[in-house]
Formats: C-alpha cells, structure tokens, sequence
C-alpha cells in the first residue's frame, strides 16, 4: 500500500527534491498546481464553459502558490476560477504567479467573506489556505474564510492537507472543514486516512525513483501519460 506521511517526513521529502535532487520551488509548484486542475477537470467536466465558477482559495506559502497555478490552468482548460487571497505576499515567485492570473483575466476578489458566500455562481470552492507546514491554532486573518469552509453547502476540493486539519491527526474534535475531493501531493499525508469524501487523487508524477524507494513511498502507477491517479 502507498504509504502515509507525517508532518517530519512530508518536511525532508521536499528538502531532498530542493537540495539533492535539485528542483525549484516554482518547477513544483507548476506541476503541482496543474496536477489539481487537471484532477478536477476530470471530476467536474460539467462546469467547463458553464454558468458555474470556482472559488480559489489561497494561503500566503506554498499551498497558495499551488492554488494561483491551478486557477491559471483551470482557466486554459475552459473553467471560471476566481481567486481569494487574504494574506498576499511580497515575494517574487508569489506575485509573478499572481500576475500571471490577472494577465488571464482571472477575477481577484476584493470582498469581504460574508459577500463572496452570498455568491450563488460558484460551483466548486477549490481550497489552497494551508499546506502541510501548518500548525494550529489558525491565524485571526483567516478564520472567516475557514467559517466559511466549515459551513458551506458548496464541494469543496482540498490541496494535499484541508486547511485547519492536523496534518497527521485530521480534523479537529469540533467542526473542521469536510472536502468533497482530496488531491494528495507527492504522495499522501497520515490526516487523509480521515478523508471520508468522495474523491481522493494523488497528483506530482515528478517524484524520483531514489527518493521513492528511500522513503519507501510504495507510490501508485499513473496511467499512461496521466499526471494524476485515483486513490480510492
């Protein structure tokens, strides 16, 4: 079975893809974020050139990066993606990514969460807040939007870890959000063994083989040229 990491072994599996196998953090980020659009293309065809939008919601680090370059593929295949960043950053690499959305005509929301919940448009509510490195309790910035998640009727799409859960415990004792999809990255981390929705894919066919057996990851074959593999 592929195995499940912790927080310690998600941390130095990205150390070693940065310092010994040499990958940028921007290379990652691409092919991460192009993994969760393409895995949600493959789930909700329906809302390509439709009526129904998706809500992007992204975090300051590496999770949020990955939520701007999945708008931006989103967008290329036919979708509606329109992002909400509450906390951007100064950093280059974010702001280019940002850029680049803007460029596609990506709408940024400005409003407040009480109006963006008003939104009866948004079809797909795709969460990029947090990522693996979080640690609780969430930040006054961003508990509206996490409200907002908990409490929603709307699917939401969690990137690699839902925002607010224990990376390697789950969700918290009281509330917490509950994703329709989970797309694991790398490979999948021990709080998506709680994961009770409907979808779960595992997305970044980019780990080395080195690495996988090192890390006795136990990784899944992707079909043919897919980027992305269902597993459950």
């Amino acid at each position: 079975m592929v195995k499940y990491l912790n927080q310690e072994e998600s941390i130095n599996i990205d150390k070693d893809l940065f310092d010994k196998y040499k990958f940028s953090v921007d290379q990652l980020m691409e092919l991460a974020g192009q993994s969760c659009a393409i895995a949600i293309a493959c789930i909700y065809s329906s809302f390509k050139n439709s009526t129904h939008k998706i809500l992007v919601c992204c975090g300051p680090g590496n999770n949020g990066g990955d939520g701007l370059v999945c708008a931006r593929h989103l967008k290329h295949f036919g979708y509606f993606p329109e992002i909400y960043y509450p906390k951007r950053t100064s950093n280059t690499l974010y702001e280019n990514l940002l850029h680049q959305c803007i460029e596609n005509d990506i709408p940024i929301l400005e409003n407040d969460v009480e109006t963006i919940a008003s939104n009866q448009q948004f079809g797909l509510i795709v969460d990029a807040l947090f990522g693996f490195s979080f640690k609780p309790p969430v930040r006054e910035t961003f508990i509206p939007i996490i409200r907002l998640l908990e409490n929603t009727c709307i699917p939401i799409c969690s990137v690699d870890i839902p925002s607010g859960w224990n990376v390697e415990n789950g969700p918290p004792a009281e509330g917490g959000i509950k994703p329709d999809m989970l797309i694991s990255l790398t490979a999948p981390k021990l709080c998506a063994k709680k994961f009770q929705g409907k979808y779960h894919y595992l997305g970044g066919r980019f780990v080395p083989k080195k690495l996988e057996k090192e890390y006795n990851l136990n990784l899944p074959e992707y079909p043919g040229t897919d980027l992305i593999v269902s597993l459950c």
